[in-house]
């Protein structure tokens, strides 16, 4: 008994080859679009988050070596739990850096927004 092929994204039966998934194009296109979206949702909402945050650092440290109040960059809406990468100097300093722009936290709420040079 054949049972019907149907196509993955409409549910239509499908004519021609035995190795067909989609009806026509729109359906393959719909069909990986939904794929793609939902496994990547996650990955844009956190770009989205580095993105705003590179952004303010950039904004606040026009001159690439500034110090701030943290209730500056949490005015802006940055999120402290988001960065690229994380940098330790000799001196057990840690610094958090979003792409290029990074800072150390100081004493008094206060710190110290810096850009790296790149080489």
């Amino acid at each position: 008994m054949n049972q019907a092929r149907l196509c993955l994204s409409c549910n239509e039966a499908l004519q021609g080859r035995t190795d067909k998934k989609f009806c026509d194009d729109q359906c393959r296109s719909n069909y990986n679009n939904k794929i793609y979206s939902e496994s990547n949702t996650y990955v844009k909402q956190v770009g989205a988050i580095l993105k705003k945050n590179r952004k303010i650092l950039a904004e606040l440290n026009p001159t690439g070596k500034t110090k701030i109040l943290k209730k500056k960059l949490v005015s802006k809406g940055y999120n402290f739990e988001y960065f690229t990468n994380l940098y330790q100097t000799q001196t057990g300093k840690t610094y958090c850096f979003v792409f290029e722009f990074g800072y150390l936290e100081l004493a008094n709420d206060e710190f110290l927004l810096v850009k790296r040079e790149e080489n």
